[in-house]
């Protein structure tokens, strides 16, 4: 704790400036601090883009690719843009060039070879022969799923899956696919850890790719209002308690031309994810989740035949099992792998033997093992994005593989790594509170890992008037539960005077919103409303993430009670505040964050004068299977839940001013929930006002950005200051 209170302390002491500083220096605008917003890209720390070429650090630039030194971080030029362009014999007419090289890869560590994306190609460049060594042979069609062992690449086009081998010969996998048979594309609406749909074997020889079948699925009556007759387009949309889709896992062999189809049994209500091959390339292993998200089967199936093996581990639950993580084979042992899970109150590592042997588990403690970045093969060791020090902060270790650990930066904040090919080497990312962006390249061979600093970038907002950001803790309504809050004060903020005050709220699961780094993780509009004389606050309460299962499911089959109770603990500590007007008191959120605020208007309807809620979830029975059975399980098993939950019979409670805001085209939560609000706001004679985003989906896109987030601030300027 001790180095976090010394964080907190610096915030305050350089974000502080005195009134005659603050009185020189520049407002800003939402164009400055909106990611859609014109000035936005200048008002960002300074950035690197690096990738690896091997162990080999290589900074890749809009015109240039450079070798960095990993002792010195001097750099040597590697190859130009326009050099690229010539040995690729671009034609700049045909609209067949290299534009910038920030996306180069060095797909392969020992040969001089640099992987990039042309407008109508995929090519590999040898920067030594100066000479094109392979191109793909998909013109015009964006390569989905690309193999470096085979070259072979997977992709889906006109609703097909194709894959095109390493010599240019193109073999299409499906014929039946359409808007009701989806073919290698991401499925369970991106839920257990599911980002697409295709899975390359280490060998390149064979392809895994999802087949979902949604025929069944109920169509969500979406419709498209900017042709001259607005047109009906239907997303599929599988709501608590409803038909979901079923799922199946195939399995294409590049050298038979076959595919055979993993026989894992009847997919109805069954989940498939986090596929993983063996390092033979010929066995797969998943794990399969039944509806209830419950019972969790790890099981391993024959590539060649489909044939199901052997179940290797089964982890159930009395509220749910949530598998995130594909299996990770130990590079120096083709019989051991990695296995994720939070079967002792936080999310670990346990090494399996292939057989299903658990041999031990590797770490422990209360804190969460967030990522898994790789292996050091010759230390034979992990390395990890963790917890361990703070709540608050990320930082990367490395383990043994009996359990020892190793912190490998000094600096508490949050950091992001990306290891090096041999896993000896490491780029380090990381900011603090008081530090916008900082990247070192780390030696972790060492006993004392030794770090290479490469950029310190400088504020970008110097030139501006800066709010003052803290950090600190409250108890949660359990009385015991520590919870972590940010406060975003005014520049000229005196303890003298009474302040408007914003509560900004998430509260849902996979999310939290404090963290140890620049400025405490604040968001953008949190400056400009302190800009604007108010002052912001965001709490992080039970159910949020990175704080171990039991306070993450602590809100189980009842959504956004104990949230709100937290939340109203920080509304008590706003209470004991001299500085904080009560009588001014608004709440802000989207998503989860719009189904908490509006829950806080329509259950605590005396404290809450103003709220803005966006794309507000109203009633669980609207939303997605996946997610929301997860948390609450269905309308039928868990009637008192979703009645005590649903906000449609609260409506009547809405007292003070309330703005609802929606993407008219939302299709994570739909537009049922808003307008079903609207409706039992209108029989219960209370008057919610209304804005809807035409062509927008669940989040605001581009400068549409800019102008929503105009649009909140109005609304509080209007009724709350």
């Amino acid at each position: 704790m001790t180095k976090i209170r010394f964080l907190f302390f610096s915030a305050l002491l350089i974000l502080s400036l005195p009134m005659t500083a603050q009185e020189r220096l520049g407002t800003f605008t939402l164009e400055d601090l909106n990611f859609g917003g014109t000035n936005y890209h200048n008002l960002q720390p300074k950035n690197m883009w690096l990738t690896w070429w091997g162990d080999q650090l290589v900074q890749t630039d809009v015109e240039y690719c450079s070798l960095v030194d990993i002792k010195t971080g001097k750099k040597k030029l590697l190859f130009t843009i326009e050099e690229i362009n010539q040995w690729a014999k671009s034609d700049e007419e045909a609209n067949r060039y290299v534009r910038h090289l920030m996306n180069a890869t060095f797909p392969y560590p020992d040969k001089p070879i640099v992987a990039l994306g042309i407008k109508k190609a995929f090519i590999l460049l040898d920067f030594k022969k100066h000479e094109i060594v392979w191109q793909d042979s998909i013109s015009g069609q964006t390569a989905n799923d690309w193999n470096p062992v085979s070259k072979a690449t997977a992709y889906v086009e006109g609703h097909q899956l194709f894959v095109v081998d390493g010599k240019g010969h193109k073999h299409q996998l499906s014929t039946d696919g359409s808007r009701d048979i989806v073919y290698g594309q991401s499925v369970h609406r991106n839920e257990f850890g599911i980002e697409k749909g295709t899975f390359w074997s280490p060998d390149g020889q064979r392809l895994a790719f999802y087949r979902m079948d949604q025929s069944m699925v109920t169509d969500y009556p979406q419709v498209d209002i900017f042709p001259r007759e607005a047109t009906y387009e239907p997303d599929k949309y599988p709501m608590a308690g409803m038909t979901s889709h079923k799922v199946t896992v195939g399995v294409y062999d590049l050298k038979t031309d076959k595919t055979i189809y993993l026989q894992a049994g009847d997919p109805t209500d069954r989940y498939f994810t986090n596929i993983a091959w063996s390092p033979d390339s010929k066995y797969i292993f998943m794990f399969e989740l039944n509806r209830g998200q419950n019972d969790c089967q790890l099981i391993c199936y024959d590539a060649t035949t489909g044939q199901r093996q052997y179940e290797l581990c089964r982890e159930t639950s009395d509220k749910y099992v949530e598998p995130l993580h594909p299996i990770l084979f130990l590079p120096w042992d083709n019989t051991m792998f990695i296995l994720q899970s939070q079967r002792d109150g936080y999310n670990h590592l346990y090494l399996y033997s292939i057989k299903g042997e658990c041999i031990r588990q590797i770490t422990s403690g209360p804190w969460v093992v967030m990522d898994v970045l790789g292996f050091n093969q010759k230390q034979k060791s992990i390395v990890i994005k963790a917890n361990k020090e703070h709540p608050l902060c990320h930082n990367l270790y490395s383990v043994s593989m009996t359990g020892t650990i190793k912190q490998l930066e000094t600096t508490d904040g949050t950091h992001n790594g990306e290891l090096s090919a041999s896993g000896q080497y490491l780029i380090d990312r990381f900011s603090t509170p008081t530090r916008p962006r900082v990247i070192d390249v780390v030696d972790i061979t060492k006993d004392t890992p030794r770090h290479t600093n490469l950029l310190e970038a400088d504020n970008p907002w110097q030139d501006y008037q800066q709010p003052i950001f803290e950090c600190g803790i409250i108890k949660a309504a359990d009385g015991q539960t520590d919870l972590y809050y940010r406060m975003v004060k005014p520049a000229d903020f005196t303890p003298e005077k009474k302040y408007p005050t914003v509560v900004y709220v998430y509260g849902g699961p996979h999310a939290n919103n404090v963290q140890a780094s620049w400025h405490w993780a604040s968001r953008s509009w949190e400056t400009y409303m302190a800009q604007k004389g108010y002052i912001v606050f965001i709490l992080d309460n039970r159910g949020s993430q990175y704080r171990g299962r039991d306070f993450e499911q602590a809100t189980f089959h009842q959504l956004g009670q104990v949230e709100m109770q937290d939340q109203m603990k920080g509304v008590d500590y706003l209470r004991s505040l001299p500085y904080v007007d009560m009588s001014r008191l608004g709440v802000h959120g989207w998503s989860f964050g719009g189904f908490m605020t509006i829950s806080l208007m329509v259950n605590h309807p005396d404290v809450f004068k103003v709220g803005v809620a966006g794309g507000p979830v109203i009633d669980w029975k609207w939303y997605e299977v996946m997610y929301g059975e997860r948390y609450m399980g269905t309308p039928e098993d868990n009637p008192e839940g979703y009645a005590k939950t649903s906000l449609l019979s609260k409506a009547k409670n809405l007292k003070g001013k309330l703005q609802i805001i929606t993407g008219y085209n939302d299709n994570t939560v739909v537009p049922q929930h808003s307008l079903s609000f609207l409706d039992a706001c209108i029989k219960a004679g209370t008057q919610p006002d209304f804005f809807a985003y035409p062509g927008e989906e669940h989040n605001m896109r581009g400068h549409a950005s800019v102008h929503l987030h105009e649009r909140i601030t109005d609304y509080f300027e209007t009724y709350l200051k």
